[in-house]
């Protein structure tokens, strides 16, 4: 066998074998993937998604109004996973997951929005009349995405995974095909290209339905809602080609 491949020494080669090893996974563990996600809020949403992105190798810091909760809910899941502030979640996250009731946007949105400039905020959030008062009207008025966006200018805000019981997520990511269909719809079309990556990160099937105007067809009170079911059936009720 020849000592030399393409200009390259026994020794060079071996060196260039030696670096290769280092950087691929064991046998049965994916690469972790370099986006870092942080989450605004620990409840059923959050720790859902989280704990998902973090059996899928991404590096999660999540975040609640008691820190504790976050630290546990991160220390279950193990050392990819961390616990902080909001604020410091916004800081740590290329793609801030936001998981909270709707009618903490208001609030959420001064205190939040210098640290999303050009960042993707993940709006999984729903409006309900019945718990979040005014800005539940707005939002069914103008749409959760656009009402989102104004409290939020300067983040690219993508829709999704809010039409999904988390119940229903947990039982059945990653199931045996057909997947279940996840509905986003965003304005930047890098931001929706990195959710749908983190859709099929999660087991999911995800469906683009259009720009963030169209995600009204699967926030509360509209057919998209909690439609549990394959892509083509969610493209079918929802009339997307």
């Amino acid at each position: 066998m020849a000592l030399f491949m393409n200009g390259l020494t026994r020794r060079h080669l071996l060196a260039a074998m030696a670096t290769a090893c280092a950087i691929a996974p064991l046998p049965g563990q994916a690469a972790a993937p370099p986006l870092r996600i942080g989450i605004i809020g620990s409840g059923k949403v959050g720790s859902t998604l989280g704990g998902l992105w973090v059996k899928a190798g991404y590096q999660v810091m999540f975040s609640a109004r008691t820190l504790g909760n976050a630290q546990d809910l991160a220390k279950s899941l193990g050392p990819l996973a961390s616990a902080g502030t909001p604020r410091q979640a916004v800081d740590f996250g290329d793609v801030v997951l936001l998981a909270v009731p709707y009618y903490a946007i208001p609030t959420l949105g001064p205190q939040l929005n210098p640290g999303l400039k050009g960042k993707i905020l993940l709006d999984a959030t729903n409006p309900f009349a019945f718990r979040d008062g005014a800005i539940a009207a707005t939002a069914a008025r103008d749409g959760a995405g656009a009402t989102t966006q104004r409290y939020f200018p300067d983040a690219r805000v993508v829709r999704g995974f809010n039409s999904l019981d988390m119940s229903a997520i947990r039982a059945q990511a990653h199931r045996p095909p057909p997947l279940m269909a996840v509905p986003i719809a965003g304005d930047d079309p890098t931001a929706v290209k990195t959710v749908v990556t983190l859709a099929q990160a999660a087991g999911l099937d995800p469906v683009v339905t259009g720009n963030l105007a169209s995600s009204l067809q699967y926030q509360p009170g509209h057919k998209g809602f909690e439609l549990q079911d394959s892509a083509a059936a969610l493209k079918a009720a929802l009339h997307i080609q």
